[in-house]
């Protein structure tokens, strides 16, 4: 019979996703070798190794792999049961695990902060990925909810649309297209741009309008992050095509500009969305409701930014 607890199991689990011991201590709050005497009694309990290290690298065993598998399902099952509990305490109390593409984080803390003032008594946790990060998370039913641009038809996914998502061209202030009224989209061809990484909701919006008037965007770096781009942006290496949310407190400060290009902004949308057979708990269903009533007007007050 196998005697291990279900922190050993936990941690296991940790450290079994990121497959590194540092980053499964950061999320349990926990020492790395406090991390370590977990597995070695796990692997104690179960009479094999669960872990094989190769240089720098640790990877699953065989048996790790077939735990794994099980950790996994005795982590989601426990989940679901703490969700049945915090349902029956009430709205005003449970957890909600959320999860966001990179751009949906410029403005989901501020709807988070209007949504826990009204309900103090959630705990969210938010987790914070590029999209396919959160679609795995939605696949692997280890978030309730999601926020991100629209999801792929082909998966097992409800999404609502909840607020407008237009994404614009940016230039720095001192830009020659930077001042010029309805730029023909034709000029674009002319100028250099950087974009995100392929797979990226912007990076795919931007192929498909490009496409769209025959145009073969000259792209000379690519970037995973908002941020990098705004600054390569800033620096004068070329044009960028961002969501207006994202770009804030750059353009309050005059660092960036958005063009004004014709059939620009592109009016593209955010969802929520979650699994179709997942049991929402009351938490999770109060948030999706807010979004769904709420979201638009707060966002009209509090982006209400110009491309003039």
């Amino acid at each position: 019979m196998l005697h291990f607890t279900l922190r050993q199991l936990q941690v296991f689990e940790k450290v079994a996703s990121h497959l590194n011991y540092s980053r499964a201590a950061e999320e349990l709050y926990l020492s790395q070798p406090a991390v370590s005497m977990q597995i070695k009694q796990l692997e104690g309990h179960i009479g094999l190794a669960l872990f094989e290290q190769m240089g720098k690298k640790i990877f699953l065993t065989q048996a790790g792999s077939e735990l794994f598998h099980y950790a996994r399902s005795i982590s989601l099952q426990m989940a679901e049961m703490e969700a049945i509990f915090d349902e029956m305490k009430g709205v005003g109390q449970g957890r909600l695990t959320l999860s966001v593409v990179n751009t949906a984080n410029y403005f989901t803390p501020q709807l988070l902060a209007k949504f826990c003032q009204r309900h103090p008594g959630i705990n969210v946790i938010l987790q914070v990925a590029n999209r396919d990060a959160v679609l795995k998370q939605l696949a692997d039913n280890t978030t309730d909810l999601a926020i991100m641009g629209k999801p792929p038809e082909d998966l097992d996914i409800n999404a609502e649309s909840f607020m407008d998502n237009p994404l614009v061209v940016i230039a720095q202030p001192g830009h020659a297209l930077s001042g010029i009224k309805r730029i023909k989209f034709a000029q674009l061809a002319e100028q250099t741009f950087l974009s995100r990484e392929k797979g990226s909701g912007t990076r795919s919006a931007m192929e498909r309008v490009f496409a769209r008037h025959h145009i073969q965007p000259s792209i000379s770096m690519e970037m995973e992050t908002n941020e990098a781009i705004k600054q390569a942006v800033q620096a004068g290496m070329g044009l960028g095509i961002l969501s207006l949310h994202s770009i804030e407190l750059e353009l309050e400060t005059g660092r960036l500009v958005v063009l004004d290009v014709e059939n620009f902004p592109l009016l593209r949308q955010w969802f929520i969305a979650h699994r179709n057979n997942k049991r929402l708990t009351m938490a999770a269903s109060a948030f999706k409701s807010f979004l769904l009533t709420e979201a638009r007007s707060i966002d009209q007050e509090k982006f209400s930014l110009s491309t003039k």
